[in-house]
Protein backbone atom coordinates (compact mmCIF):
# COMPACT_ATOMS: atom_id res chain seq x y z
CA UNK A 1 0.00 0.00 0.00
CA UNK A 2 1.28 3.40 -0.90
CA UNK A 3 1.98 5.84 1.95
CA UNK A 4 -0.64 8.42 0.78
CA UNK A 5 -3.40 5.80 0.47
CA UNK A 6 -2.52 4.28 3.86
CA UNK A 7 -2.61 7.70 5.48
CA UNK A 8 -6.06 8.50 3.99
CA UNK A 9 -7.48 5.11 5.05
CA UNK A 10 -6.19 5.59 8.58
CA UNK A 11 -7.72 9.09 8.72
CA UNK A 12 -11.10 7.80 7.55
CA UNK A 13 -11.07 5.04 10.20
CA UNK A 14 -10.20 7.58 12.91
CA UNK A 15 -12.96 9.94 11.80
CA UNK A 16 -15.51 7.10 11.78
CA UNK A 17 -14.51 6.07 15.30
CA UNK A 18 -14.80 9.66 16.53
CA UNK A 19 -18.26 10.02 14.91
CA UNK A 20 -19.48 6.78 16.50
CA UNK A 21 -18.13 7.82 19.89
CA UNK A 22 -19.81 11.22 19.58
CA UNK A 23 -23.19 9.65 18.69
CA UNK A 24 -22.93 7.20 21.58
CA UNK A 25 -22.06 10.01 23.98
CA UNK A 26 -24.99 12.09 22.69
CA UNK A 27 -27.42 9.23 23.26
CA UNK A 28 -26.09 8.67 26.79
CA UNK A 29 -26.33 12.39 27.54
CA UNK A 30 -29.94 12.57 26.30
CA UNK A 31 -30.93 9.52 28.35
CA UNK A 32 -29.27 10.89 31.47
CA UNK A 33 -30.97 14.27 30.99
CA UNK A 34 -34.35 12.61 30.64
CA UNK A 35 -33.74 10.51 33.74
CA UNK A 36 -32.46 13.46 35.73
CA UNK A 37 -35.51 15.54 34.88
CA UNK A 38 -37.76 13.13 36.72
CA UNK A 39 -40.21 13.07 33.78
CA UNK A 40 -40.70 9.60 32.26
CA UNK A 41 -40.06 9.22 28.55
CA UNK A 42 -43.72 8.59 27.75
CA UNK A 43 -44.56 12.17 28.76
CA UNK A 44 -42.63 13.52 25.79
CA UNK A 45 -45.54 12.49 23.53
CA UNK A 46 -43.28 10.60 21.17
CA UNK A 47 -44.99 9.20 18.09
CA UNK A 48 -45.75 5.56 17.55
CA UNK A 49 -43.79 3.23 15.34
CA UNK A 50 -45.50 4.32 12.16
CA UNK A 51 -45.50 0.72 10.99
CA UNK A 52 -48.29 -1.83 10.88
CA UNK A 53 -51.46 -1.43 13.02
CA UNK A 54 -50.36 -4.37 15.18
CA UNK A 55 -46.97 -2.74 15.80
CA UNK A 56 -48.65 0.56 16.70
CA UNK A 57 -50.97 -1.22 19.11
CA UNK A 58 -48.08 -3.04 20.78
CA UNK A 59 -46.13 0.20 21.11
CA UNK A 60 -49.12 2.02 22.59
CA UNK A 61 -49.81 -0.81 25.03
CA UNK A 62 -46.14 -0.88 26.09
CA UNK A 63 -46.20 2.88 26.64
CA UNK A 64 -49.35 2.57 28.73
CA UNK A 65 -47.87 -0.22 30.85
CA UNK A 66 -44.65 1.73 31.51
CA UNK A 67 -46.69 4.79 32.43
CA UNK A 68 -48.63 2.82 35.02
CA UNK A 69 -45.45 1.39 36.53
CA UNK A 70 -44.12 4.93 36.94
CA UNK A 71 -47.48 5.98 38.40
CA UNK A 72 -47.30 3.23 41.01
CA UNK A 73 -43.73 4.13 41.97
CA UNK A 74 -44.56 7.83 42.32
CA UNK A 75 -47.74 7.15 44.27
CA UNK A 76 -45.88 4.79 46.61
CA UNK A 77 -43.39 7.60 47.22
CA UNK A 78 -46.27 9.99 47.93
CA UNK A 79 -47.83 7.57 50.42
CA UNK A 80 -44.47 7.14 52.14
CA UNK A 81 -44.14 10.91 52.46
CA UNK A 82 -47.62 11.11 53.97
CA UNK A 83 -46.72 8.51 56.58
CA UNK A 84 -43.37 10.10 57.46
CA UNK A 85 -44.10 13.85 57.22
CA UNK A 86 -47.87 13.97 57.67
CA UNK A 87 -48.11 15.46 54.20
CA UNK A 88 -46.91 14.73 50.64
CA UNK A 89 -44.21 16.77 48.91
CA UNK A 90 -45.57 19.32 46.42
CA UNK A 91 -43.18 18.19 43.68
CA UNK A 92 -44.29 14.59 44.13
CA UNK A 93 -47.94 15.62 43.84
CA UNK A 94 -47.19 17.56 40.64
CA UNK A 95 -45.28 14.66 39.15
CA UNK A 96 -48.11 12.25 40.02
CA UNK A 97 -50.62 14.57 38.34
CA UNK A 98 -48.48 14.72 35.18
CA UNK A 99 -48.15 10.95 35.05
CA UNK A 100 -51.87 10.57 35.66
CA UNK A 101 -52.61 12.87 32.72
CA UNK A 102 -50.12 10.91 30.59
CA UNK A 103 -51.96 7.71 31.53
CA UNK A 104 -55.23 9.19 30.27
CA UNK A 105 -53.56 10.29 27.02
CA UNK A 106 -51.97 6.88 26.52
CA UNK A 107 -55.30 5.19 27.14
CA UNK A 108 -57.04 7.48 24.62
CA UNK A 109 -54.37 6.73 22.03
CA UNK A 110 -54.74 3.00 22.70
CA UNK A 111 -58.52 3.22 22.31
CA UNK A 112 -58.15 5.14 19.05
CA UNK A 113 -55.77 2.55 17.61
CA UNK A 114 -58.06 -0.30 18.70
CA UNK A 115 -61.03 1.43 17.06
CA UNK A 116 -59.14 1.96 13.80
CA UNK A 117 -58.05 -1.69 13.75
CA UNK A 118 -61.61 -2.88 14.30
CA UNK A 119 -63.15 -0.60 11.65
CA UNK A 120 -63.76 -2.51 8.41
CA UNK A 121 -64.33 -0.79 5.06
CA UNK A 122 -67.93 0.21 4.53
CA UNK A 123 -68.42 -1.95 1.47
CA UNK A 124 -65.52 -4.37 1.32
CA UNK A 125 -64.82 -7.95 0.44
CA UNK A 126 -66.25 -10.22 -2.22
CA UNK A 127 -69.74 -10.29 -0.66
CA UNK A 128 -72.61 -11.35 -2.94
CA UNK A 129 -74.26 -8.41 -4.64
CA UNK A 130 -77.87 -7.47 -3.85
CA UNK A 131 -79.56 -5.85 -6.85
CA UNK A 132 -82.14 -4.02 -4.75
CA UNK A 133 -79.48 -2.74 -2.33
CA UNK A 134 -77.30 -1.59 -5.22
CA UNK A 135 -80.25 0.23 -6.79
CA UNK A 136 -81.05 1.94 -3.47
CA UNK A 137 -77.42 2.93 -2.96
CA UNK A 138 -77.16 4.39 -6.47
CA UNK A 139 -80.39 6.36 -6.02
CA UNK A 140 -79.30 7.64 -2.61
CA UNK A 141 -75.90 8.66 -3.98
CA UNK A 142 -77.62 10.66 -6.73
CA UNK A 143 -79.92 12.31 -4.17
CA UNK A 144 -77.04 13.35 -1.90
CA UNK A 145 -74.83 14.64 -4.71
CA UNK A 146 -77.39 16.34 -6.95
CA UNK A 147 -80.67 16.47 -5.02
CA UNK A 148 -82.39 14.17 -7.52
CA UNK A 149 -85.05 12.36 -5.46
CA UNK A 150 -87.07 10.65 -8.18
CA UNK A 151 -85.24 7.36 -7.87
CA UNK A 152 -85.54 7.20 -4.08
CA UNK A 153 -89.21 8.21 -4.19
CA UNK A 154 -89.98 5.39 -6.58
CA UNK A 155 -88.03 2.83 -4.56
CA UNK A 156 -89.69 3.73 -1.28
CA UNK A 157 -93.15 3.73 -2.84
CA UNK A 158 -92.44 0.29 -4.30
CA UNK A 159 -91.21 -0.98 -0.91
CA UNK A 160 -94.24 0.59 0.87
CA UNK A 161 -92.00 2.80 2.97
CA UNK A 162 -93.40 5.93 4.65
CA UNK A 163 -90.69 8.16 3.19
CA UNK A 164 -91.54 11.75 2.33
CA UNK A 165 -88.85 13.75 0.63
CA UNK A 166 -90.02 17.30 1.42
CA UNK A 167 -91.03 16.46 5.01
CA UNK A 168 -89.20 13.52 6.51
CA UNK A 169 -86.30 12.74 4.21
CA UNK A 170 -85.35 9.38 2.76
CA UNK A 171 -84.06 6.19 4.30
CA UNK A 172 -80.34 5.68 3.88
CA UNK A 173 -79.08 2.36 2.48
CA UNK A 174 -78.86 -0.45 5.01
CA UNK A 175 -75.08 -0.53 4.71
CA UNK A 176 -74.82 3.03 6.07
CA UNK A 177 -77.31 2.35 8.87
CA UNK A 178 -75.43 -0.78 9.96
CA UNK A 179 -72.13 1.06 9.84
CA UNK A 180 -73.44 3.98 11.92
CA UNK A 181 -74.87 1.62 14.56
CA UNK A 182 -71.64 -0.39 14.65
CA UNK A 183 -69.54 2.74 15.12
CA UNK A 184 -71.91 3.97 17.84
CA UNK A 185 -71.33 0.71 19.69
CA UNK A 186 -67.60 1.48 19.59
CA UNK A 187 -67.89 5.15 20.56
CA UNK A 188 -70.90 5.29 22.90
CA UNK A 189 -69.70 3.71 26.18
CA UNK A 190 -73.09 2.66 27.60
CA UNK A 191 -74.36 1.33 24.27
CA UNK A 192 -71.23 -0.84 24.08
CA UNK A 193 -72.08 -2.66 27.33
CA UNK A 194 -75.92 -2.46 27.35
CA UNK A 195 -78.49 -4.75 25.83
CA UNK A 196 -79.77 -3.69 22.41
CA UNK A 197 -83.03 -4.24 20.56
CA UNK A 198 -84.15 -3.09 17.09
CA UNK A 199 -87.84 -2.34 16.64
CA UNK A 200 -90.07 -1.32 13.74
CA UNK A 201 -92.64 0.68 15.75
CA UNK A 202 -92.59 3.73 17.96
CA UNK A 203 -91.85 1.98 21.26
CA UNK A 204 -90.86 -1.35 22.77
CA UNK A 205 -92.91 -2.89 25.59
CA UNK A 206 -92.18 -5.84 27.81
CA UNK A 207 -93.66 -7.42 30.93
CA UNK A 208 -91.52 -7.89 34.02
CA UNK A 209 -92.20 -9.73 37.26
CA UNK A 210 -92.42 -7.48 40.31
CA UNK A 211 -92.35 -10.27 42.90
CA UNK A 212 -90.82 -13.66 43.59
CA UNK A 213 -92.26 -16.62 41.62
CA UNK A 214 -94.91 -18.67 43.43
CA UNK A 215 -93.43 -22.15 43.95
CA UNK A 216 -92.71 -24.67 46.74
CA UNK A 217 -91.73 -28.22 47.65
CA UNK A 218 -94.28 -30.97 48.12
CA UNK A 219 -94.24 -34.70 48.79
CA UNK A 220 -95.09 -37.22 46.09
CA UNK A 221 -98.70 -37.77 47.17
CA UNK A 222 -99.32 -34.56 49.09
CA UNK A 223 -101.94 -32.10 47.82
CA UNK A 224 -100.75 -29.16 45.77
CA UNK A 225 -102.09 -25.93 47.28
CA UNK A 226 -103.13 -23.23 44.85
CA UNK A 227 -100.51 -20.51 44.45
CA UNK A 228 -100.94 -16.84 43.77
CA UNK A 229 -100.54 -15.68 40.21
CA UNK A 230 -97.31 -13.89 39.28
CA UNK A 231 -97.26 -10.13 39.77
CA UNK A 232 -96.37 -8.49 36.47
CA UNK A 233 -95.82 -4.94 35.36
CA UNK A 234 -95.35 -3.47 31.91
CA UNK A 235 -92.43 -1.22 31.09
CA UNK A 236 -92.18 0.74 27.84
CA UNK A 237 -89.18 2.16 25.99
CA UNK A 238 -90.28 4.84 23.50
CA UNK A 239 -87.92 5.66 20.63
CA UNK A 240 -87.01 9.38 20.70
CA UNK A 241 -85.65 11.34 17.75
CA UNK A 242 -81.95 12.15 17.64
CA UNK A 243 -80.59 14.37 14.88
CA UNK A 244 -77.36 15.64 13.41
CA UNK A 245 -76.83 18.12 10.56
CA UNK A 246 -73.49 17.68 8.78
CA UNK A 247 -72.64 20.15 6.02
CA UNK A 248 -70.68 19.81 2.79
CA UNK A 249 -69.87 22.05 -0.14
CA UNK A 250 -71.31 21.24 -3.52
CA UNK A 251 -67.76 20.92 -4.82
CA UNK A 252 -67.09 18.09 -2.38
CA UNK A 253 -70.32 16.36 -3.41
CA UNK A 254 -69.47 16.71 -7.10
CA UNK A 255 -66.15 14.94 -6.56
CA UNK A 256 -66.71 11.37 -7.71
CA UNK A 257 -63.75 10.14 -5.66
CA UNK A 258 -65.50 10.97 -2.36
CA UNK A 259 -67.25 7.97 -0.80
CA UNK A 260 -70.57 9.52 0.23
CA UNK A 261 -71.54 6.56 2.44
CA UNK A 262 -68.34 6.72 4.47
CA UNK A 263 -68.45 10.52 4.63
CA UNK A 264 -71.97 10.56 6.06
CA UNK A 265 -71.16 7.83 8.61
CA UNK A 266 -68.04 9.73 9.70
CA UNK A 267 -69.95 12.99 10.11
CA UNK A 268 -72.86 11.71 12.22
CA UNK A 269 -71.16 9.08 14.38
CA UNK A 270 -69.50 11.49 16.83
CA UNK A 271 -72.57 13.73 17.18
CA UNK A 272 -74.85 10.78 17.83
CA UNK A 273 -72.38 9.11 20.22
CA UNK A 274 -71.97 12.25 22.35
CA UNK A 275 -75.70 12.78 22.70
CA UNK A 276 -76.36 9.12 23.45
CA UNK A 277 -73.55 8.98 26.00
CA UNK A 278 -75.22 11.69 28.08
CA UNK A 279 -78.81 10.49 27.64
CA UNK A 280 -78.11 6.87 28.64
CA UNK A 281 -76.55 8.07 31.92
CA UNK A 282 -78.50 11.16 33.01
CA UNK A 283 -81.34 11.59 30.48
CA UNK A 284 -84.67 12.53 32.07
CA UNK A 285 -86.83 10.55 29.63
CA UNK A 286 -88.44 13.69 28.12
CA UNK A 287 -87.76 13.73 24.36
CA UNK A 288 -84.72 11.54 25.05
CA UNK A 289 -83.93 8.14 26.62
CA UNK A 290 -84.02 7.81 30.41
CA UNK A 291 -80.59 7.35 31.95
CA UNK A 292 -79.96 4.91 34.78
CA UNK A 293 -79.00 7.76 37.15
CA UNK A 294 -82.41 9.41 36.59
CA UNK A 295 -84.32 6.64 38.39
CA UNK A 296 -85.19 6.73 42.09
CA UNK A 297 -82.41 5.41 44.31
CA UNK A 298 -82.53 3.82 47.75
CA UNK A 299 -80.01 2.32 50.17
CA UNK A 300 -79.28 -1.20 49.06
CA UNK A 301 -80.57 -2.67 52.33
CA UNK A 302 -84.02 -1.21 51.53
CA UNK A 303 -84.02 -2.03 47.81
CA UNK A 304 -87.32 -2.68 46.04
CA UNK A 305 -88.06 -3.30 42.34
CA UNK A 306 -88.37 -0.09 40.37
CA UNK A 307 -85.52 1.61 42.21
CA UNK A 308 -81.73 1.32 42.05
CA UNK A 309 -79.85 0.46 45.22
CA UNK A 310 -76.75 2.31 46.34
CA UNK A 311 -73.89 1.81 48.79
CA UNK A 312 -72.47 4.80 50.67
CA UNK A 313 -68.73 5.48 50.98
CA UNK A 314 -69.02 6.68 54.56
CA UNK A 315 -67.69 10.19 53.85
CA UNK A 316 -69.33 13.17 52.17
CA UNK A 317 -67.80 13.79 48.75
CA UNK A 318 -64.91 11.37 49.29
CA UNK A 319 -63.87 7.87 50.18
CA UNK A 320 -63.55 7.08 53.87
CA UNK A 321 -60.23 8.16 55.38
CA UNK A 322 -59.55 4.64 56.70
CA UNK A 323 -59.83 1.59 54.44
CA UNK A 324 -61.25 3.58 51.50
CA UNK A 325 -61.40 0.51 49.25
CA UNK A 326 -63.95 -1.16 51.54
CA UNK A 327 -66.74 0.83 49.87
CA UNK A 328 -65.86 -0.70 46.48
CA UNK A 329 -65.86 -4.18 47.99
CA UNK A 330 -69.29 -3.52 49.52
CA UNK A 331 -70.50 -2.28 46.13
CA UNK A 332 -69.36 -5.44 44.38
CA UNK A 333 -71.08 -7.73 46.87
CA UNK A 334 -74.26 -5.65 46.91
CA UNK A 335 -74.91 -7.24 43.51
CA UNK A 336 -76.39 -10.74 43.43
CA UNK A 337 -74.05 -13.51 42.36
CA UNK A 338 -75.95 -14.20 39.13
CA UNK A 339 -75.18 -10.68 37.91
CA UNK A 340 -71.58 -10.40 39.12
CA UNK A 341 -70.09 -12.84 36.63
CA UNK A 342 -70.77 -10.41 33.75
CA UNK A 343 -70.58 -7.16 35.72
CA UNK A 344 -68.31 -4.15 35.31
CA UNK A 345 -67.64 -0.66 36.67
CA UNK A 346 -68.71 2.61 35.00
CA UNK A 347 -67.21 6.00 35.95
CA UNK A 348 -65.62 9.07 34.36
CA UNK A 349 -61.88 9.65 34.03
CA UNK A 350 -61.61 11.98 37.05
CA UNK A 351 -63.18 9.40 39.34
CA UNK A 352 -60.95 6.76 37.78
CA UNK A 353 -57.93 8.96 38.55
CA UNK A 354 -58.85 9.00 42.26
CA UNK A 355 -59.46 5.23 42.34
CA UNK A 356 -56.11 4.49 40.64
CA UNK A 357 -54.37 5.40 43.91
CA UNK A 358 -56.27 2.86 46.06
CA UNK A 359 -54.67 -0.39 47.25
CA UNK A 360 -55.91 -3.53 48.92
CA UNK A 361 -54.75 -4.82 52.30
CA UNK A 362 -51.69 -6.48 50.72
CA UNK A 363 -50.49 -3.28 49.05
CA UNK A 364 -51.66 -4.25 45.54
CA UNK A 365 -53.29 -1.61 43.36
CA UNK A 366 -56.99 -2.25 42.76
CA UNK A 367 -56.84 -0.64 39.28
CA UNK A 368 -54.85 -2.49 36.60
CA UNK A 369 -54.03 -1.49 33.00
CA UNK A 370 -55.47 -3.48 30.06
CA UNK A 371 -53.68 -6.67 29.09
CA UNK A 372 -54.25 -6.09 25.34
CA UNK A 373 -54.96 -3.18 23.02
CA UNK A 374 -58.65 -4.04 22.62
CA UNK A 375 -59.31 -4.88 26.27
CA UNK A 376 -60.49 -2.50 29.01
CA UNK A 377 -58.68 -1.59 32.20
CA UNK A 378 -59.86 -3.53 35.24
CA UNK A 379 -60.81 -2.62 38.79
CA UNK A 380 -60.71 -5.46 41.32
CA UNK A 381 -60.69 -7.84 38.36
CA UNK A 382 -63.85 -6.41 36.75
CA UNK A 383 -63.77 -4.46 33.44
CA UNK A 384 -63.98 -0.67 33.72
CA UNK A 385 -65.90 1.47 31.23
CA UNK A 386 -65.08 5.17 31.05
CA UNK A 387 -68.21 7.30 30.56
CA UNK A 388 -67.65 11.05 30.70
CA UNK A 389 -71.34 11.68 31.46
CA UNK A 390 -70.91 10.12 34.91
CA UNK A 391 -70.72 12.82 37.62
CA UNK A 392 -67.49 13.86 39.33
CA UNK A 393 -66.93 12.96 42.97
CA UNK A 394 -68.87 15.46 45.12
CA UNK A 395 -71.08 15.50 48.19
CA UNK A 396 -73.90 13.02 47.60
CA UNK A 397 -72.80 12.20 44.02
CA UNK A 398 -73.48 8.83 42.38
CA UNK A 399 -70.10 8.71 40.64
CA UNK A 400 -69.55 4.96 40.33
CA UNK A 401 -71.91 2.34 38.90
CA UNK A 402 -71.40 -1.41 39.01
CA UNK A 403 -73.52 -4.10 37.45
CA UNK A 404 -74.41 -6.32 34.53
CA UNK A 405 -75.49 -3.62 32.09
CA UNK A 406 -76.30 -6.16 29.38
CA UNK A 407 -79.20 -7.31 31.54
CA UNK A 408 -79.76 -4.07 33.42
CA UNK A 409 -80.02 -1.39 30.70
CA UNK A 410 -81.72 -1.66 27.31
CA UNK A 411 -81.02 0.49 24.23
CA UNK A 412 -83.85 0.46 21.68
CA UNK A 413 -83.18 1.45 18.06
CA UNK A 414 -86.00 2.03 15.62
CA UNK A 415 -85.03 0.64 12.22
CA UNK A 416 -84.24 3.32 9.68
CA UNK A 417 -81.89 6.28 9.41
CA UNK A 418 -83.28 9.25 7.48
CA UNK A 419 -81.56 12.05 5.56
CA UNK A 420 -83.15 15.27 4.29
CA UNK A 421 -81.06 17.33 1.88
CA UNK A 422 -81.17 21.12 2.43
CA UNK A 423 -79.19 23.21 -0.11
CA UNK A 424 -80.90 26.52 0.80
CA UNK A 425 -80.47 27.30 4.53
CA UNK A 426 -76.69 27.76 4.64
CA UNK A 427 -75.50 28.51 1.11
CA UNK A 428 -72.94 27.69 -0.28
CA UNK A 429 -73.08 24.65 2.02
CA UNK A 430 -75.50 21.78 1.61
CA UNK A 431 -76.95 20.56 4.93
CA UNK A 432 -77.99 16.97 5.54
CA UNK A 433 -80.57 16.78 8.31
CA UNK A 434 -79.98 13.21 9.54
CA UNK A 435 -82.29 11.61 12.10
CA UNK A 436 -82.51 8.31 13.93
CA UNK A 437 -84.88 7.22 16.65
CA UNK A 438 -83.47 5.67 19.78
CA UNK A 439 -84.73 4.98 23.30
CA UNK A 440 -83.37 3.46 26.45
CA UNK A 441 -84.02 2.69 30.09
CA UNK A 442 -83.43 0.28 32.94
CA UNK A 443 -85.02 -3.11 32.32
CA UNK A 444 -83.72 -5.00 35.39
CA UNK A 445 -83.33 -2.88 38.51
CA UNK A 446 -81.53 -5.64 40.39
CA UNK A 447 -78.66 -5.70 37.86
CA UNK A 448 -77.20 -2.22 38.60
CA UNK A 449 -75.84 -0.80 41.88
CA UNK A 450 -74.42 2.66 42.57
CA UNK A 451 -71.74 4.07 44.86
CA UNK A 452 -72.86 7.24 46.66
CA UNK A 453 -70.23 9.57 48.08
CA UNK A 454 -72.10 10.30 51.30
Amino acid sequence: MQPDIAYETKAQETKAQETKAYETKACETKASETKASGIPAYETKAGLTGGSPDADARAALDTFARAFEAFKATNDSRLGQIESRLGPDVLTEEKLARIDAALDQARSRLDRISLDRARPPLLGGPAPRDAAADEHKAAFDLYVRAGESGGLKGLEAKAMQAGSGPDGGYLVPETIEREVLRRLSDLSPIRAIAGQRTISGGQYKRAVATGAPAAGWVAETAPRPETDGPALAEIAFPAMELYAMPAATQTLLDDAVVDIDAWLADEVETAFAEQEGVAFVTGNGVSRPKGFLAYDTVTNGSWTPGKIGFVATGASGAFASTNPADALIDLVYALQGGYRQNAGFVMNRRTQSAIRKLKDGDGNYLWQPPIAADRPATLMGFPLTEAEAMPDIAAGSLSVAFGDFRRGYLVVDRAGLRVLRDPYSAKPYVLFYTTKRVGGGVQDFAAIKLLKFA
